[in-house]
């Protein structure tokens, strides 16, 4: 008997051969040895074929796929609403919370013994206080909680670098970054579930981290595997710290999947599953299952996929979609999915496996909406629970969270200074933000004097700024929003710059990698500088009008520039930068920030007039 009941070699019907004579039935206790053993076989065999007539081989074994994305360390409710249609019109429902998440994530598995949980990248990095001041472990040991299988690790995941990301993966409290680990948890224990990065590849050709992974269901006497490909978007090194991705390179997301098919089907993988941190958007609504609108990065990538791929779990845009890509491609049958950000959704997606053919006979995927008992959203506490389900609090989670938020509030709520109005991040006509420009001034207020690099301008990117910063009722302005607004802990650095060197550097903003004239991506400036762009002239000829404190900067001029290390290495494309080896290193963005408000307090939101744009812009890249 190698199956009966769901466990091996056991039935309720059958009993040791040597079993003692009085564990027998009474009515067995009379016989010969010999008649013994008769009605012992008859016995098994009665029961094998019982077996058979209560347990056969099903022809199908539906399973669950749960996928999330771009969760970001967001363990707190994060003050987000999900609108969706209503009997009266949409309603707002607020959204997210680790401890929902969790809740939400439990329910599902519950509904079907057969399930899988997947995270499409950018699980940890770009995160709030609460996660963040302890280096992502609180978000992980949150996750670990939840029972996911795979993460397919996103650009996030490297911000700190990749020896650091493999310390969230194995454990341990090696010390890779300007914060110290385990401050919490001694030891740190690292993640229980796996980390995949497919086309992520060291210089001895070795993958930095496993690219697949396999998960195995029975049912009676049927087995289905799942293989998953975790992929992270090639154009990671643009978006981190160039030191922390040294000696890696990221092979393209189509052809590494393509590849790695036949390996998995080798391995016995029947359903083909690739989670990528890499996305698109639609224009169909939260509750829509269409590809209407269908447009971003992901798309090239589906249309180069093998059609033996069944779904495609994606992430990267934070936006919601659900898609059956044979809509737009017949000849590429995938289920596109993706769920927006924050752990505000995840996706429920129904698989039906034919156990004969071995093969995906029927797929569906909806959004589940993580709202939570008693939520507070941005507007107060409201009660949707009559549009949408409501999970209870996952208690486990929950006083995880707890626990690291007692120990971050003392920091988190430290004032630092104040400010006359909010200050955004949102662009401006010229694509410079208010507040991008008050980082800028910031980071040229730590680093002007000759002691502290002598600088005279400074940038900021636009992707750096991550949050805006809202005041109080008294204008106050407190640490937490400061950190929310720069989470990355980069340190500052001033190198100096020929004219014609920031010319080429800024030229880059329109014409570098995926900085381009429709998805631009322009520098914040610091005061006293300026300059002009007209993107109707060829590349190479954008930059004109660069003035220093009123006076003209010609390409002879050496200039010295304070900017993150990130900047500095040529993050964002701008490969200019790295090309400079003269550089001083300076103290902590954040804590350059801080110092700017508490010697500058009150701070007006500063003008967006420093840069003069001269042609219309389409688009702009955060």
């Amino acid at each position: 008997v190698r199956r009966c009941g769901g466990q091996r070699g056991a039935h309720p019907g059958l009993f040791p051969l040597r079993a003692p004579v009085a564990r027998l039935p009474a009515m067995a206790r009379g016989l010969s040895r010999r008649g013994l053993r008769t009605a012992v076989s008859l016995g098994m065999l009665a029961a094998l074929a019982g077996c058979a007539a209560v347990a056969p081989a099903p022809q199908h074994i539906d399973i669950t796929l749960i996928g999330f994305n771009d969760l970001h360390g967001h363990l707190e409710p994060p003050r987000l609403v999900v609108r969706v249609p209503g009997p009266d019109g949409a309603v707002a429902v607020p959204a997210g919370g680790a401890a929902y998440l969790a809740s939400a994530i439990a329910a599902l598995k519950a509904s079907n013994p057969h399930h899988a949980v997947v995270s499409a990248g950018d699980m940890v990095g770009a995160s709030p206080l609460v996660s963040a001041l302890f280096l992502d472990e609180p978000t992980i040991e949150a996750v670990n909680r939840m029972q996911i299988d795979f993460n397919a690790v996103g650009n996030h995941e490297f911000d700190r670098g990749w020896r650091e990301l493999l310390r969230l993966q194995h454990g341990g409290c090696e010390q890779f970054t300007v914060r110290t680990p385990c401050q919490i948890s001694r030891p740190f224990e690292g993640a229980r579930f796996g980390f995949l990065a497919a086309n992520t590849v060291r210089e001895d050709g070795q993958t930095l981290l496993p690219p697949t992974g396999l998960k195995r269901f029975h049912d009676g006497g049927a087995t289905i595997t799942l293989g998953f490909i975790g992929l992270t978007l090639k154009a990671t090194p643009t978006m981190v710290s160039p030191a922390g991705v040294v000696g890696l390179r990221f092979e393209d997301e189509a052809a590494t999947a393509n590849a790695l098919v036949p390996q998995l089907r080798a391995q016995g993988a029947d359903v083909i599953v690739v989670v990528i941190h890499e996305g698109g958007g639609t224009a169909a609504g939260i509750t829509e299952t269409s590809c209407a609108g269908l447009s971003g990065d992901i798309v090239p990538i589906l249309e180069r996929l093998d059609p033996a791929i069944d779904v495609v779990v994606s992430g990267h845009t934070h936006r919601a979609y659900v898609c059956d890509y044979a809509s737009v491609n017949p000849q590429r049958p995938f289920l596109l999915t993706s769920a927006g950000l924050y752990g505000t959704l995840v996706t429920d997606i129904a698989l039906r496996v034919d156990t004969r053919t071995r093969r995906v006979v029927r797929k569906a995927a909806r959004q589940v909406i993580v709202q939570g008992e008693g939520f507070t959203g941005p507007q107060g506490r409201v009660d949707t629970s009559a549009v949408v389900p409501v999970f209870p609090v996952d208690t486990g989670v929950q006083q995880l969270v707890a626990t690291y938020h007692a120990a971050a509030v003392p920091l988190a709520q430290r004032p630092v200074g104040q400010v006359t109005a909010a200050i955004l991040r949102q662009p401006g006509p010229s694509l410079e933000s208010p507040l991008g420009n008050l980082i800028a001034d910031a980071q040229l207020h730590a680093t002007r004097l000759p002691g502290q690099g002598g600088a005279q301008i400074s940038f900021m990117n636009p992707g750096g700024v991550r949050a805006d910063l809202v005041p109080d009722e008294q204008g106050l302005v407190r640490y937490g929003q400061l950190f929310a607004v720069q989470p990355f802990g980069n340190h500052l650095v001033v190198k100096t710059f020929t004219g014609a060197q920031l010319r080429a550097a800024l030229e880059q903003q329109f014409d570098s990698g995926t900085n381009t004239p429709e998805r631009p991506r322009v520098l914040s400036v610091s005061a006293g500088f300026g300059y002009s762009y007209d993107l109707s002239r060829p590349a190479g000829a954008r930059i004109s009008h660069m003035v220093l404190h009123g006076q003209p900067l010609t390409d002879e001029a050496r200039v010295r520039v304070a900017m993150s290390n990130y900047l500095a290495g040529g993050g964002d494309n701008f490969t200019v930068f790295a090309q400079v080896p003269d550089m001083l290193g300076g103290g902590q963005d954040l804590d350059a920030l801080e110092a700017y408000f508490r010697a500058s307090s009150p701070l007006a939101p500063p003008a967006t007039n420093r840069i003069t744009r001269s042609a219309q812009v389409t688009g702009s890249n955060q």
